[in-house]
């Protein structure tokens, strides 16, 4: 009998090809060893309220009074709220077209749309179009809505940066594109060198891949470092000398730990270089309202911004965003709170910068802690945290781990991983999950765990890894660099 069209050998092949470690076979592991009633601490994604971060109370309020509007005709409403959170709900009711339960313009609404683009020119300096800035379920829809328009086949390449974040590999194979990767230096804290890209674009042009666009991760996942003015207006200058589409994954801009490099926008330094290229460059930049000290990971809010990208094109993109009607309505909320948040003399506005420094404070405190504890370890070595929500350690395993891993069948990396959650209860993601460099092996942890109980976990970290390296190490002057 011929196979169905939903029986696995029939699938979709782009289907079957894309792979996404973050929710790959560890995480599946976690969760049977919870089901199990083993205690787990899920580090291998970005979701910081899992992790016990409290939601800022402002944006709440005013997402509970649009939620359930009649609450704003109760008499002691004013009792239970503060008159900034309900003026604001009342503003944004008025933008709906008949509250949260409507759909919206397929690009988002309007009024909000107007304050991302306020919020732009705050920060770069420069004009933003609202008519340019779609409003998506988190910066994952975008993405996928503008490689969906960029790839037309396997023959279309798209520089990612390696290690990368898993969802650029997923999405290139669902639509059916190539991924060309560029190497991040690790020993120059994850930097970029401008001749990698030459040549990963060279050696993808000899396959015969037409090289289309070049994704950078700024602050970087799972990496963690900020990019310095230079480096992207190196990236820029080159893009726009090789017709290369600029997509700035910018959403953890608010994540910055360090003074010496803070985070600075694709398109400021886009704009700031000036004509030509100012006028040429094609760029599309996202955000979100998942990270930062936000954290909103489930109410799925986020944007991309379209620089120099074609009126027809716009229009293309317009109409693959109707397909699925609206975005979700309560997220462009969130997401025109966190671009207009409480100002001082507001009510809510000391509460608001309490709430909001104070993680921020912390995060930088537990990048820290984390670092220096890999650091401390035995054959681990890790570079600083600058920004974004995670740690990338490179483990240095023995020979005999990796031949151990081999006949078990396993990635070393993900052999290693494994023992550690069987051993802790610590859920990772192997850095082969992101790709790196032959016969070199890390895992991704999130900084997220709460502040207290992160000397725990980096004792367990610590206990763990020692047994694992004195089980491995043939004591023959094996060295930790």
């Amino acid at each position: 009998m011929s196979p169905r069209a939903l029986d696995y050998e029939s699938l979709n092949e782009n289907v079957k090809r894309a792979q996404y470690a973050v929710r790959g076979e560890l995480y599946l592991r976690a969760s049977e060893l919870q089901k199990e009633g083993k205690k787990i601490i899920f580090t291998n994604v970005g979701n910081p309220h899992a992790l016990g971060q409290k939601p800022l109370t402002f944006p709440r309020q005013v997402v509970a009074l649009c939620q359930a509007p009649f609450l704003l005709d109760d008499p002691n409403v004013g009792l239970l709220f503060p008159a900034d959170a309900i003026a604001k709900a009342k503003h944004y009711l008025s933008l709906t077209a008949g509250g949260l339960g409507a759909y919206s313009d397929s690009r988002g609404l309007p009024g909000v749309r107007k304050e991302v683009a306020e919020f732009i020119e705050r920060r770069d300096g420069y004009p933003s179009d609202p008519e340019l800035i779609y409003l998506t379920d988190g910066a994952s829809k975008g993405v996928m809505q503008i490689l969906n328009t960029i790839i037309r086949g396997e023959g279309d390449g798209v520089l990612v940066p390696v290690p990368q974040y898993p969802l650029y590999s997923a999405a290139i194979s669902l639509f059916g594109g190539s991924l060309v990767p560029y190497f991040l230096e690790e020993t120059e804290n994850w930097g970029l060198d401008v001749n990698n890209l030459r040549q990963s674009v060279a050696e993808a042009r000899f396959k015969g891949i037409t090289v289309r666009a070049m994704v950078i991760i700024n602050p970087g996942n799972p990496t963690g470092q900020c990019l310095s003015e230079a480096n992207l207006r190196e990236i820029i200058q080159y893009c726009n000398q090789e017709n290369l589409v600029l997509l700035g994954d910018e959403v953890y801009q608010q994540n910055i730990y360090q003074d010496e490099r803070p985070f600075i926008s694709a398109k400021k330094v886009l704009m700031d270089m000036g004509p030509p290229t100012s006028k040429e460059l094609q760029l599309v930049s996202f955000h979100t309202v998942s990270k930062g000290y936000w954290g909103e990971c489930g109410q799925r809010g986020g944007y991309f911004e379209m620089t120099n990208i074609p009126p027809k094109t716009v229009d293309e993109i317009y109409k693959v965003a109707s397909i699925s009607l609206s975005p979700n309505v309560p997220a462009q909320i969130f997401m025109g709170l966190m671009v207009n948040p409480p100002k001082p003399g507001d009510i809510s506005y000391d509460q608001f910068v309490r709430e909001s420094k104070g993680i921020i404070e912390s995060l930088r405190r537990r990048a820290r802690i984390m670092t220096d504890g890999f650091n401390s370890c035995r054959n681990v070595v890790c570079n600083f945290t600058e920004g974004a929500m995670y740690s990338f350690p490179q483990i240095r395993l023995p020979p005999r781990a990796i031949e151990a891993a081999k006949t078990a069948g396993k990635v070393p990396d993900v052999f290693y991983c494994l023992k550690l959650l069987e051993a802790t209860g610590i859920s990772t993601v192997p850095g082969s999950g992101f790709g790196q460099k032959e016969g070199v092996f890390h895992l991704r942890t999130t900084i997220l765990p709460a502040e207290e109980e992160m000397p725990e976990i980096m004792s367990s970290y610590k206990k763990f890894n020692d047994e694992f390296m004195e089980q491995y190490e043939d004591h023959r002057g094996y060295s930790r660099m």
